[in-house]
């Protein structure tokens, strides 16, 4: 039976992290004006024009990131916080100053002014000599996207980073494995971010997948132990709520 690819475009619209290897990282000492020092963090968040592949519950596609996708996101003022691995204290921030992003021919280009005296900041010091951590990651809404006739790409044309993040992260939400993951606190954190009408889609496309022959047919993969909540949590995955 042929799949019908065309259903990428009614994924619902819900945050999402994509990461990649350190590219142009660095965190060094530098004099903070007043007889001080801060932890100086430079580095790339986003490499644009550069394809990528991404899984979904229809298989493999290629993704690429656009010049210009931050672009108005950055000119409206986003306010972004700089974290380790999407979470915890937060060490910098667009709306303090002391997180700077900007948009140039490679990509998101990240600047933090951190402070050395932060716990989580000299751990993160400290794991990034050692190598424990070399990943850059950001979570971000799309806002903007066009498929391909054929839905085998994506280009993603504009993106939301408001009340998104930049962060160092030991190994991330990579494109190729983006949704392996989720429990019932990230389903439940996926569908509050939804409006109304996009949480009812998402609703009857749950219910209507717990027909009872497609229950029967994935009640052995679910997660052992879990009833109906593995079920949905399967599922949920499956039409791309996924972090």
């Amino acid at each position: 039976m042929t799949t019908d690819l065309s259903q990428r475009a009614e994924t619902p619209r819900v945050v999402e992290r994509r990461s990649m290897p350190f590219r142009g990282v660095e965190l060094r000492a530098k004099p903070d004006g007043t007889g001080g020092e801060t932890l100086a963090f430079t580095g790339y968040a986003s490499v644009t024009e550069t394809p990528y592949e991404m899984y979904d519950w229809l298989g493999p596609f290629t993704e690429v990131m656009r010049a210009g996708a931050f672009k108005k996101t950055l000119n409206d003022g986003a306010d972004v916080p700089f974290l380790i691995n999407h979470g915890g204290t937060t060490l910098a921030r667009t709306k303090s100053g002391t997180l700077r992003l900007s948009e140039d021919d490679t990509g998101l280009y990240t600047e933090a002014d951190l402070d050395p005296a932060s716990p989580p900041v000299q751990t993160l010091r400290s794991a990034m000599q050692r190598g424990d951590m070399d990943e850059m990651s950001f979570a971000f809404w799309i806002v903007r996207s066009q498929w391909s006739p054929d839905f085998e790409q994506r280009d993603v044309l504009e993106v939301n980073l408001n009340k998104g993040d930049v962060s160092v992260v030991n190994y991330g939400a990579n494109p190729a494995t983006a949704g392996a993951h989720l429990n019932a606190r990230e389903l439940g954190a996926r569908l509050a971010q939804l409006d109304e009408r996009d949480r009812r889609e998402v609703y009857e496309r749950l219910a209507a997948e717990f027909a009872p022959a497609a229950a029967a047919a994935e009640a052995e993969a679910a997660p052992a132990g879990r009833g109906n909540l593995g079920l949905y949590l399967a599922r949920a995955q499956a039409i791309g709520l996924g972090a």
